[in-house]
């Protein structure tokens, strides 16, 4: 599967400029992924101005990269602001495939320390999502410091998407722990980080990268640069890791409490 990781700068709550900006980037990798992934919140940036740009599943936005999807024949990923059916918020993560099928993740952790969990609610349900023959797992930013939620038990997914707004004075927790993460669930891990700074004054600067399942580095992007890379993921070499040193079958088992 060919992956594609898009690091970006975010225009503070404006949905018109970011989906227009993406969707040059579309047509620059038409028939070249088959997968993009972009960060955290990229309509809006990681805001709490939540009753003003949250956003319906049948919202215009919504439809727009169901629709690009389609038409680029590739799958879309990220976090938007989401309006939930019972009234409150939620820091939604997307998967679109071409085939408009649709899987919804809502953000585990919420960030106290940006306010978010007095503006958003937690999700609690972990989906799997399947496409090209590959079982992924989405997180969103803050889920990345909590290893139980992202624990792969009896190898049930095969890579992980990170989609973040992480800011430039904690890179250092961000790079280690997506490293950490392939190799401790045998997994290939993809993050995506922002670029730039925010309404709020804190600066972005990226470290979007990939691992492999033993933690190597198969592709990054410069630091406090926009850019984009495509890399090329398989499943023959992580399935020989896991037969040749199946670390699962040793794993502590452990009961989560949603």
């Amino acid at each position: 599967m060919r992956i594609t990781l898009i690091q970006t700068d975010i225009a503070w709550e404006d949905k018109h400029e970011n989906l227009c900006r993406l969707r040059l980037r579309l047509e620059e990798l038409k028939g070249e992924t088959d997968l993009v992934v972009l960060p955290e919140t990229f309509t809006t940036g990681f805001s709490m101005n939540v009753e003003q740009l949250a956003e319906p599943l049948n919202s215009p936005t919504i439809e727009q990269l169901r629709q690009w999807a389609a038409q680029y024949d590739t799958a879309l990923a990220g976090s938007f602001i989401a309006c939930h059916n019972d009234g409150t918020y939620r820091n939604r993560f997307f998967f679109f495939t071409p085939e408009r099928e649709t899987t919804y993740y809502d953000k585990r952790h919420l960030f106290r320390m940006g306010h978010e969990n007095e503006c958003f609610t937690a999700g609690n349900e972990r989906p799997i999502i399947r496409y090209h023959g590959f079982r992924i797992l989405p997180q969103v930013c803050y889920d990345l410091r909590f290893p139980v939620w992202s624990r792969n038990v009896a190898n049930e997914y095969d890579l992980a998407l990170y989609v973040a707004c992480w800011p430039a004075s904690r890179r250092a927790v961000w790079d280690t722990l997506l490293q950490a993460r392939a190799m401790e669930n045998q997994c290939y891990v993809c993050g995506v980080n922002r670029t730039g700074t925010d309404g709020n004054h804190l600066l972005h600067n990226g470290g979007s990268a990939l691992y492999s399942p033993k933690g190597e580095r198969l592709a990054s992007l410069p630091d406090g640069q926009e850019g984009i890379v495509t890399t090329h993921i398989e499943l023959t070499p992580l399935q020989h890791l896991r037969e040749k040193f199946p670390v699962t079958n040793d794993a502590d088992s452990f009961i989560l409490q949603k």
